[in-house]
């Protein structure tokens, strides 16, 4: 199995469990902008890119005002109103962890803000786990693969040492058109049909698994070392 350097994970979707308050949100700035309220699926097929960009998709709007409107209203429901819980996936600190002391080089690129994502490395005291992050406020939006050509060129690292975990095809596409291998995580928000189209290396369908996927064979060393110790 391949020993990836650099792993680069998405963050809503891939470790943060934040798909329904992302939609709760959306849902609730809508109405207050006199939109239409979009279906949990609906919201699901735009969570990955920049916020901005997201809304213009969702709504399918074309003036400035109202755009800036709908970004302005939906953080301040992301940020003052919605209580709807954004946790974890069960396992992240376990992977993070195992990865860390298998002294593999960790960074996000997600299509937050860089204070969003700052917020949420924060609350979930995961910062000092990533040495290297893009966010929507530094790169081009997802899938152009302008965060992941930053991130291979500042932590000077070639592509074939490289992996993307996502849960979406933005993912998908955009570590496909960095010439990175990719892992697609079917627990997000899009299906496991939609991510093989982008020939993943890997699907799977827990942190867990992931992370069986990513240090299993050493896991399996480990395991036969400590019991012959015994």
């Amino acid at each position: 199995m391949k020993v990836y350097k650099f792993v680069i994970f998405d963050w809503d979707g891939t470790l943060m469990d934040s798909a329904a308050k992302i939609v709760k949100c959306m849902q609730l700035a809508a109405k207050e902008c006199d939109l239409p309220v979009p279906t949990y699926e609906q919201v699901g097929q735009i969570i990955g890119i920049s916020l901005r960009q997201a809304i213009q998709t969702l709504f399918a709007i074309t003036d400035d005002a109202l755009t800036d409107k709908m970004v302005a209203t939906y953080k301040t429901v992301f940020l003052q109103q919605d209580q709807t819980p954004s946790p974890l996936f069960p396992g992240v600190h376990d992977l993070l962890t195992a990865l860390k002391e298998d002294k593999r080089i960790l960074a996000v690129a997600t299509g937050k803000a860089r204070r969003g994502l700052e917020r949420a490395w924060d609350n979930t005291q995961t910062r000092a786990y990533f040495t290297y992050s893009r966010t929507a406020d530094d790169a081009a939006s997802k899938p152009s693969p302008d965060m992941i050509i930053q991130l291979l060129n500042e932590a000077k690292v070639s592509a074939d040492e490289a992996v993307m975990i996502g849960d979406t095809t933005f993912d998908m596409q955009m570590a496909h058109d960095a010439g990175i291998d990719r892992i697609g995580v079917s627990y997000g928000v899009h299906g496991q049909a939609h991510l093989e189209r982008f020939s993943p290396v890997a699907l799977v369908h827990s942190v867990y698994e992931l992370e069986r996927y990513l240090l299993g064979s050493l896991r399996g060393q480990k395991e036969q070392v400590d019991t012959e110790r015994f």
